[in-house]
């Protein structure tokens, strides 16, 4: 059975740092990415890292304070949030492609989806 579970999230005051682990089974993926979503919002990109993790890409938004990274050994990608700021607050969700090996970041792209896990940045 191909599944994504994710770990990790929470509530947090603003400044501080939270991560995000999403462990994949079933199958090994290409790229892999995290996006979010705030109430009353649409589902928005934050991060995607490639098939061999040399190339990453980052909303303008998290560019400089998330970091994206994946173990092959362990089949799971991470989200390192630094300085997190109240606009960060969302049900973050860990995604994996299974047709696309370079840095996508359209939800179509993806085949598989994590539970999703809350993250809630208070200031």
């Amino acid at each position: 059975q191909v599944q994504l579970v994710q770990s990790g999230g929470g509530s947090v005051q603003a400044g501080d740092s939270l991560r995000l682990s999403c462990a994949a089974s079933g199958r090994t993926f290409s790229a892999m990415a995290w996006f979010r979503q705030a109430p009353g919002k649409e589902r928005g990109f934050v991060a995607t890292i490639s098939r061999n993790g040399d190339s990453t890409y980052y909303a303008g938004s998290v560019k400089g304070r998330f970091t994206i990274s994946r173990d092959h050994a362990k089949n799971t990608v991470y989200l390192q949030m630094n300085s997190l700021k109240p606009e960060d607050t969302a049900v973050y969700y860990c995604a994996a492609s299974t047709r696309f090996a370079g840095v996508m970041l359209t939800t179509g792209a993806y085949d598989y989806w994590g539970q999703g896990t809350q993250v809630t940045v208070s200031s």
